[in-house]
């Protein structure tokens, strides 16, 4: 049997409480002036209020559709890297032979041969998640003090290492070199690969064919490659992300000032049906006041939702809930170098995976 695991809700206060202390206030100081100082003009009819909240839910709602897009496509990438890495595995353990050598290589020979194409193959994905986890001025971990705050509690591989550190050992000093003095590093760790591959049809390890297939994974990798940096490098589009946080506050800032005349209403109808009794009378009294807790929850679900779709948007940051890229990377190396053979005391262990439950 399958159970779903629950956000926890103290952890979604937690990560929004800036939030709801500012709604406290927002609801608060309009009763406080419409029943304590007698302001009874300081309200506005419910109906245009209604109508905001009703775009606006359709509004946020095509912005969390698209950010989960943005979020599910670079799962699927990273599922598509999953893939072509064992492939390349199993291609690297029957594709390089002695049936077309110039010169024979024993086992011991192929097996260096093979791990330095996997090795190299997960200097590509170190470089690339590096490069993934790049902070861009628009997404929030960058500026948003709840997620910076949350970036805190939680380790992020690429942030406590530098690229250098990581691809020690992964790379000879030389590709080292030449990978670290490129831009796109990862593009670098490709190119080194495709050279590679040229080197063993010259020397008759592989044949035109399966020399071919090779050139077909490079192209692969960097197909996948490519569509993890287009959503890294372009973000969702600002004017519909400042747009949305625009009419959320709008909607918020006007909530209280519809609710609180709607609360009185109901009040003076229920003080008017049980003017006999102290209880009820008294409830009455003071139904305006239940407009306050009841516009920081509208006010909070509007808002939550906002903010769902702004974590989504960019699911490379390293997030809780985003794509957990330094995870899927290392599960990927422990896969590809047991395919190969590889001393099982020389595989690194998994990292620690970080629950969704953590924001």
């Amino acid at each position: 049997m399958f159970t779903r695991k629950i956000y926890p809700i103290k952890t979604v206060l937690r990560w929004t409480r800036r939030y709801v202390f500012l709604f406290v206030l927002i609801a608060t100081v309009p009763v406080v002036f419409y029943e304590l100082l007698d302001w009874k003009w300081l309200h506005l009819p419910w109906l245009p209020i209604g109508l905001v909240g009703t775009a606006l839910a359709f509004i946020n709602g095509f912005k969390n559709n698209a950010s989960y897009d943005r979020l599910w496509e670079a799962r699927k990438i990273y599922g598509g890297i999953v893939n072509a890495s064992r492939t390349l595995a199993t291609m690297v353990n029957d594709f390089i032979t002695n049936e077309h050598a110039i010169k024979k290589r024993t086992d011991e020979e192929f097996f260096q041969i093979r791990k330095t194409i996997i090795m190299r193959h997960v200097a590509w994905m170190t470089s690339l998640r590096h490069a993934l986890r790049v902070k861009k001025p628009w997404e929030t971990s960058y500026s948003n003090k709840s997620d910076k705050e949350h970036m805190q509690e939680i380790k992020i591989q690429e942030y406590a290492h530098s690229l250098g550190e990581e691809l020690e050992g992964y790379l000879s000093d030389a590709e080292k070199e030449y990978v670290q003095s490129k831009t796109n590093k990862q593009a670098a760790c490709l190119n080194l690969q495709s050279k590679h591959y040229k080197e063993l049809k010259l020397e008759g390890l592989i044949e035109d064919f399966r020399h071919m297939e090779f050139k077909n994974m490079i192209e692969e990798l960097f197909t996948l490659q490519g569509k993890a940096e287009r959503i890294k490098n372009f973000p969702y589009p600002r004017q519909f992300a400042t747009l949305n946080l625009f009419f959320v506050w709008i909607f918020v800032l006007l909530l209280p000032f519809g609710l609180m005349n709607e609360f009185d209403e109901i009040g003076q109808s229920l003080l008017a049906s049980s003017s006999n009794n102290l209880f009820f009378k008294t409830i009455a009294e003071i139904f305006v006041w239940l407009s306050i807790p009841f516009s920081i929850i509208i006010s909070w679900i509007f808002m939550l939702m906002e903010r769902v779709g702004d974590v989504s948007e960019n699911p490379f940051e390293g997030m809780s809930n985003d794509v957990p890229i330094t995870t899927i990377s290392r599960g990927i190396e422990i896969d590809i170098r047991e395919m190969i053979g590889d001393d099982k005391n020389n595989i690194p262990k998994q990292h620690k995976a970080y629950a969704h439950t953590q924001m």
